[in-house]
């Protein structure tokens, strides 16, 4: 390469603000107080809170420079395989943060929060709409309570006819959270192995689908970036002996106003809003797992639900089979104005986005294949999945790999999963990535497989200029550090 994406320049070291501030600064000025002071009663108040004294300046700095030691997609490229680490158009935080939408409480009346109750009703049918499916939730508050929606669901369904069923079938290229979803409603998994194709055979399904599995948690596209060919044929075998079959639309920033769930013979699909719909995504913060479901399971959709009759829109208990409420209040609403937001912005070309991510990681795919194993050398839908086979033979893993990406200014991808692929590379460039940005990553992944041929020290001790060095990962691991 003739430039790197990243260099070296002022990354400067910032201590606690207790050890920066100083007694008598400040950096605001309080208002004339128009009431006579009281002092606290000691024994309740005790000594007070330990706040620093700082000035504005200070404080200022402060936070600019950990900004400047974090990276996220503001920044550049992050091609997180699996999270999708789309960008965020900066239009959606506008509309959230509409006073008639951020100032509203949500034990307000419904005749005084109509517009809100309009765009969670009219969400909901965009949702269920862009999936094939009869009707949506926005209530769950991320992906797992999703899954956890979708179980309670299937256990709602099959109590209801009269059923126990005990077992749940996870394929092995499931999300982590899928069999835990399951634990949580007293299901047992039942595992799947993944067939050569890098797909779900029929035939792995059949010979363990009895009357006492309520269905199938299948991801589609899979975790290692492939669509599920079989899934109509599956989702025939699985509803024969009346069970379920549930969606995890983790992945569906692939096929978004492509595939029609319900033709594929889906009953249940959860949506990861931060995954395919522009939402923030990480650090802690509010999600949103949206649940669409066919019209045999729309009763059981959990409630209060958002109605429309001659009065307006209303908040509404009145589905008797439901399994009930999700959250304390109606889901995180905020995160539902960002969403809803990015479907009216894009209207019809929510599909031009989903093609463009595909397009994007065929492009990595084909560009990579002759310097990196691929498993699976077929095409794929929004990410591609490498591994570490041709570095092997340099003594070099992985991980190394990442850390020298970072050296040149790039996040890396996910490693290391999906778990049926030793030492996984999984990349996603998302739609959001120009040919420019995609051909820099190109060009530094083969640079870092020519390195690692030439001079695997290089990436055996990165990353070099990093603030922080490579870490004792192992000791971070058994002897982890937990204070604030």
């Amino acid at each position: 390469m003739n430039e790197y994406v990243g260099t070296q320049g002022l990354i400067l070291n910032e201590p606690l603000l207790w050890e920066r501030g100083r007694k008598g600064r400040t950096g605001f000025s309080l208002p004339t107080r128009d009431v006579d002071p009281v002092a606290l009663d000691a024994a309740i108040a005790g000594e007070g809170p330990d706040f620093p004294d700082l000035s504005e300046v200070e404080i200022v700095r402060h936070y600019t420079r950990l900004s400047q030691w974090n990276y996220g997609v503001d920044s550049g490229m992050y091609p997180l395989g699996s999270c999708t680490m789309k960008y965020n158009p900066k239009t959606n935080e506008r509309q959230a943060s509409l006073p008639g939408f951020a100032g509203s409480h949500p034990l307000v009346p419904s005749e005084l929060c109509q517009g809100a109750l309009q765009l969670i009703y009219e969400l909901e049918h965009d949702l269920a709409h862009i999936s094939g499916l009869e009707a949506a939730s926005v209530q769950p508050a991320a992906g797992a309570q999703g899954e956890m929606t979708g179980m309670l669901i299937f256990a709602a369904y099959h109590r209801h006819r009269g059923q126990t069923r005990s077992k749940i079938l996870i394929p092995d290229t499931a999300h982590g959270t899928n069999p835990a979803s399951a634990a949580l409603c007293g299901f047992k998994s039942v595992p799947l192995e993944t067939g050569p194709e890098g797909v779900l055979t029929p035939e792995a399904v059949a010979a363990v689908m009895d009357e006492d599995t309520a269905g199938l948690m299948v991801t589609n596209p899979n975790t290692l970036g492939l669509f599920e060919t079989h899934i109509r044929q599956i989702a025939d075998i699985v509803h024969t002996k009346g069970g379920l079959i549930y969606g995890d639309g983790a992945n569906l920033n692939a096929v978004m106003g492509i595939v029609d769930f319900s033709r594929a013979g889906i009953d249940v699909l959860h949506i990861n809003l931060h995954k395919t719909f522009s939402t923030p995504h990480g650090g802690g913060g509010p999600g949103a797992g949206p649940v669409c479901v066919s019209r045999e399971l729309a009763p059981f959709l959990p409630t209060p639900r958002v109605v429309k009759d001659a009065r307006g829109y209303r908040l509404t208990e009145e589905f008797p089979l439901s399994i009930g409420k999700l959250n304390a209040f109606y889901g995180n609403f905020g995160i539902l104005v960002r969403a809803y937001s990015f479907i009216r912005s894009l209207g019809n070309q929510l599909k031009d986005a989903s093609q463009h991510a595909v397009l994007n990681a065929n492009y990595i795919k084909e560009k990579l294949k002759d310097r990196y194993h691929l498993p699976f050398d077929k095409p794929c839908m929004h990410e591609c999945v490498f591994t570490d086979r041709h570095l092997e033979p340099y003594k070099v893993t992985t991980l190394d790999l990442a850390k020298r990406l970072i050296d040149y200014g790039f996040h890396p991808p996910t490693i290391y999963f999906p778990l049926v692929v030793p030492g996984a590379i999984m990349i996603e460039p998302t739609e959001s990535e120009s040919r420019e940005n995609i051909d820099q990553f190109i060009t530094t992944m083969r640079a870092i497989a020519e390195e690692a041929r030439t001079s695997p020290e290089l990436l055996t001790s990165a990353p070099r200029k990093t603030k922080v060095r490579r870490l004792d990962e192992t000791a971070a691991a058994r002897k982890p550090c937990l204070r604030g």
